[in-house]
């Protein structure tokens, strides 16, 4: 872990950064903030919403690390966007589609492999 953060200061001293420095700014977008001062946000009722904030802002930080910066900037722009109106994410938010529901929880689940062919698999002896 103390490579990873080292790394980026190391490149920037041997002018090798370049890439490295243009990283997408996930902490500029304040998000933690944004939930502490907005009352919506710590309401019980929108656990929810903050946990997609919370995913969103997450998403961000994996693109960034597969170097797509543009994309974790556009994903920042969005979380910064949803995050500043929370009356209107609640309500974009508040789908209560039950098969909607259900078919992205299926998709979630990790998948198990195909069963080997058993045509294929090797033989006792």
């Amino acid at each position: 872990m103390r490579l990873a953060l080292t790394l980026p200061l190391i490149l920037a001293a041997f002018g090798l950064g370049g890439a490295a420095e243009a990283a997408c700014d996930v902490k500029g977008a304040k998000l933690e903030e944004a939930i502490a001062q907005k009352s919506e946000l710590r309401e019980t009722a929108n656990k929810q919403t903050v946990r997609d904030l919370r995913t969103l802002r997450d998403a961000a930080i994996v693109l960034d690390t597969y170097k797509y910066g543009a994309e974790c900037e556009r994903l920042i722009e969005i979380v910064k966007a949803l995050a500043a109106n929370p009356e209107k994410t609640i309500e974009q938010g508040g789908d209560t589609d039950e098969d909607k529901a259900e078919s992205l929880e299926e998709a979630r689940a990790p998948k198990a492999p195909p069963p080997a062919d058993s045509s294929t698999a090797p033989r006792p002896k």
